[in-house]
């Protein structure tokens, strides 16, 4: 049964997406990050042999956009909804087997991350990796006959989003963490990262 890892992210299109970071620094800067960004993870995360990459993008029609895609690897359409039901879409779509989602605007994002959160579905039935702004930047799940309840009534894009999550699973889950990391969705957090990462 193979691991299978979904890059969850927003085709990066001038004037789309990111606003609070945009109000910050302009459109241009950002879609720049977003483009780059993009790109860094896909270097990092896309040749693995430990899992099987897959990109869930928005919107649907982007996933035809080759530009931004690595060669060889599949690219779904994360359909409508909200956050919590187009993340669900992206993690039952994916075949049997272990399964991680991850944020595409996440920096210090590398592969011991990714294969931690595998290591610890061994034992859990989900697994967060908490951001810094009270969210979460990844999700893991083990292929159960039922995946449990997720992300009902979820304050998203706010610092209530994993509290909410962990307060709408049943008590029977076994819930597991990787490292907090920072995710980049204004202008402070960017001014931050770039003397750190030369953006």
């Amino acid at each position: 049964m193979h691991r299978h890892l979904v890059l969850f992210v927003r085709a990066p299109q001038l004037g789309c997406g990111k606003r609070r970071l945009a109000q910050d620094i302009g459109d241009v800067a950002t879609v720049r990050f977003e483009r780059l960004m993009l790109a860094l993870l896909l270097r990092r995360l896309a040749a693995d042999p430990r899992w099987r990459l897959r990109i869930a993008v928005t919107p649907d029609r982007a996933r035809r956009h080759a530009r931004h895609w690595r060669r060889g690897v599949e690219v779904t359409g994360q359909g409508g909804g909200d956050l919590g039901v187009r993340m669900r879409r992206a993690l039952a779509a994916c075949p049997p087997g272990p399964v991680v989602l991850v944020g595409g605007d996440i920096p210090g994002l590398v592969a011991r991350h990714v294969a931690a959160a595998f290591r610890l579905l061994g034992g859990r039935d989900l697994v967060l990796g908490p951001a810094e702004d009270g969210g979460f930047w990844l999700v893991g799940v083990r292929r159960l006959p039922r995946r449990p309840p997720m992300f009902e009534g979820v304050r998203w894009s706010g610092p209530h989003a994993l509290a909410d999550t962990l307060a709408g699973l049943p008590q029977r889950v076994t819930v597991g963490f990787v490292d907090r990391l920072e995710d980049v969705d204004d202008g402070a957090a960017y001014r931050q990262l770039m003397p750190r990462r030369g953006f």
